[in-house]
């Protein structure tokens, strides 16, 4: 009975290194699906993964099967309900894994099919203008066109926000000016107001004088005793 739970153990010890395994491997085979310029054939590297990976799986199945056939010639009494979980655990694993790959190399394939599709559009597209100079001229002066019409949208746009900041620049004007007639015509309805602004200026032309005298003194002071 020992010897049966070291083979257990032994056999659960190499499904979760195998497992481990397999994540590292569908990290490097995923690199393939996300690929801007997919290969339009697989590469070595691609394939050697793919098989790295199916390998993989079937030694995981291997492994399962060997688990339960274990598991089946214990006794009631010595198989254990973690030893069943576990067991659920991995083929449940496994299963996901499948799904993976099998999701992956369908979203390759879509890829490389995409890109091969394009790449024939654009071979039979320089054949057709190769062929026809024509033809080629005249789509190079469409494609002209079509630039010097984006370059007249952009000025149009840039012009149409100029135009609408200087509105708003006007509008803003005519509000401050506004604020200012409104305080102009409350303060000429305050009694004294108006008497008072006068006095104010005054006593700043009667400083500005007196400030300019004394500097013009210092000044004739200056050249007197040079």
């Amino acid at each position: 009975m020992s010897s049966t739970g070291g083979g257990w153990a032994q056999l659960r010890q190499q499904a979760r290194s195998l497992e481990t395994q397999t994540e590292a491997l569908f990290h490097t085979y995923s690199q393939y699906a996300s690929m801007t310029h997919i290969p339009k054939k697989p590469t070595e590297e691609e394939q050697r993964t793919e098989a790295q990976l199916q390998d993989i799986l079937e030694k995981r199945e291997a492994l399962i099967s060997q688990l339960t056939r274990l598991l089946d010639s214990e006794s009631v009494l010595t198989s254990s309900a973690l030893k069943q979980n576990n067991l659920a655990r991995h083929r449940e694993i496994l299963q996901d894994h499948r799904r993976e790959l099998s999701r992956l190399k369908s979203t390759i394939t879509d890829a490389r099919n995409r890109a091969n599709l394009l790449s024939n559009v654009r071979s039979d597209i320089d054949a057709y203008r190769s062929s026809n100079p024509g033809a080629a001229e005249a789509e190079y002066m469409l494609d002209e066109r079509r630039r010097i019409d984006n370059s007249h949208t952009m000025a149009d746009n840039v012009l149409s926000q100029a135009y609408a900041v200087n509105e708003s620049f006007g509008f803003q004007r005519e509000t401050l000016a506004s604020i200012n007639r409104r305080i102009v015509g409350a303060a000429s309805q305050v009694p004294g107001i108006n008497s008072l602004i006068g006095r104010i200026g005054a006593k700043k032309r009667r400083d500005g004088i007196i400030l300019g005298s004394f500097i013009a003194f210092c000044f004739l002071m200056l050249l007197w005793f040079r």
